[in-house]
């Protein structure tokens, strides 16, 4: 077997999932700052934005732990890879059918199928290109690229929908096309063969160190107050037309702050992901807890453009700080021998705790207030910085 390709470090291969990931965050992207819009337009208000965006990554995500086990059972990861883009690509197709609420909280769940079979065989092929000490570095290069996408696919989104005046399902149609297009780089990336593991998924959940059990657990403690970001645009929707903006205005304007939101998390993305190897990944995790914290609570006394725009911006660094950390450290404590369960493990756990964190948060919105809750979530990311430092020594 020749040497393997590498750039900036890295393996090419690496390099591949990045640009699927790019490409399929461009087409994710276009999508996601408009479908809290087009819920409401379907009918739909803080309840169902809180059930759809929690039950997108939670029904689907019960197979993360199902995709990670069989790819580490069959020593094969390519082929969830490939079916998990295929299928999310196809399911896009109808979003732009729909005629009530009721076909989005549907279809979202469907699209995040496609996610929840590719994402730990993803990463545990990520893991297996890493070198040991650059595992920070190859998650962060791998979700900047990702998140370069989403700032590419909500610029469009925000190009098309006021510059170029598209309706709605014009956009929709056209994200699902650019979909596709990422599945012709994954074509060239290279799939390393491990041995098959002869065990049960009890016995590999099991196996799973005591100390990744804990993170995993405060992971999930802090993902039941990170709701959907559906929330965070409606919110400042809501601020705009309540300040006189008109309805079109007010939703280029929500989508303009979800671009800024974008932007941030792409830019710091791989420098945090370099940063988690140099001063420890629970650090990283720490900071992003508590900047997260600080956020919630800013959403919840926002009364303007200008604070908006600073905590849109928060927003985003706490994702830098906390996405590729936590799967990356997800990894670290792992080990190699069951990367694959762990990191489906991780996934289906974050997910799972998703759906509650919506319904909560939406309950709270259209009952209560919507600053309630943001005040929840704020309460429960403390609470998880907490126990951070306390469970993981």
């Amino acid at each position: 077997m020749g040497k393997e390709k590498t750039y900036l470090g890295l393996s090419v291969n690496i390099i591949l999932l990045g640009i699927v990931s790019f490409l399929t965050d461009t087409s994710s992207e276009m999508i996601m700052p408009i479908l809290p819009l087009y819920i409401t337009v379907l009918g739909g208000a803080g309840f169902a934005l809180g059930l759809i965006g929690g039950l997108g990554d939670s029904v689907s995500s019960i197979l993360k732990v199902f995709s990670g086990y069989w790819s580490d059972k069959l020593g094969r990861r390519k082929i969830f890879i490939s079916s998990g883009y295929a299928t999310s690509a196809v399911s896009k197709l109808f979003f732009p059918l729909s005629t009530i609420w009721q076909h989005i909280a549907i279809l979202r769940p469907l699209e995040r199928v496609g996610k929840g079979l590719r994402t730990a065989p993803r990463d545990a092929l990520i893991a297996e290109y890493s070198r040991e000490t650059a595992k920070g570095k190859a998650f962060g290069l791998h979700r900047a690229m990702d998140t370069s996408g989403a700032v590419l696919g909500s610029i469009l989104a925000l190009v098309l929908f006021w510059f170029l005046n598209f309706n709605l399902r014009l956009i929709l149609f056209i994200a699902a096309l650019i979909a596709f297009l990422a599945l012709i780089p994954l074509i060239f990336v290279k799939e390393r063969k491990t041995e098959p593991k002869e065990t049960s998924l009890l016995i590999s959940l099991k196996a799973l160190p005591n100390k990744l059990r804990l993170f995993i657990f405060v992971a999930a403690i802090f993902t039941l107050g990170n709701f959907t970001y559906m929330l965070f645009i409606e919110r400042a929707k809501q601020l705009f037309i309540g300040q006189l903006f008109a309805e079109k205005e007010a939703f280029a304007l929500a989508i303009l702050l979800y671009v800024w939101f974008n932007i941030i998390y792409a830019f710091f993305s791989y420098p945090l992901g370099v940063l988690s190897d140099k001063i420890g990944k629970k650090n990283v995790i720490f900071t992003g807890y508590l900047i997260f914290s600080v956020t919630c609570l800013g959403f919840a006394y926002a009364n303007s453009l200008t604070i908006l725009f600073l905590f849109f911006a928060l927003y985003g660094l706490s994702n830098a700080f906390i996405d590729a950390t936590q799967r990356a450290f997800t990894s670290e404590l792992a080990g190699e021998e069951y990367r694959g369960t762990a990191l489906g493990t991780y996934h289906t756990v974050i997910g799972i705790s998703t759906l509650p964190a919506g319904i909560v948060a939406g309950i709270l919105w259209q009952y209560i207030s919507p600053s309630t809750a943001f005040i929840y979530g704020a309460s429960l990311s403390l609470f998880a910085a907490l126990l951070l430092v306390v469970l993981i020594r």
